[in-house]
């Protein structure tokens, strides 16, 4: 499967699917940069996790 019908599938069975072309391609690359947070900061926290200090307290 190509990347544009992963898109395209991805648009067609949300609610992206009446909404205009900028709105897609802003929500599309939200999702993105989200996920690709997530995974980064798991990526620090396997890496680093061992390591921290982590004190609870007000």
């Amino acid at each position: 499967m190509k990347n544009m019908d992963v898109y395209y599938t991805i648009v067609q069975n949300t609610s992206l699917k009446d909404m205009p072309k900028w709105f897609k391609a802003t929500s599309l690359l939200l999702f993105t940069a989200i996920v690709s947070l997530i995974l980064a900061m798991c990526t620090m926290l396997f890496m680093y996790g061992p390591n921290m200090v982590i004190r609870y307290g007000y």
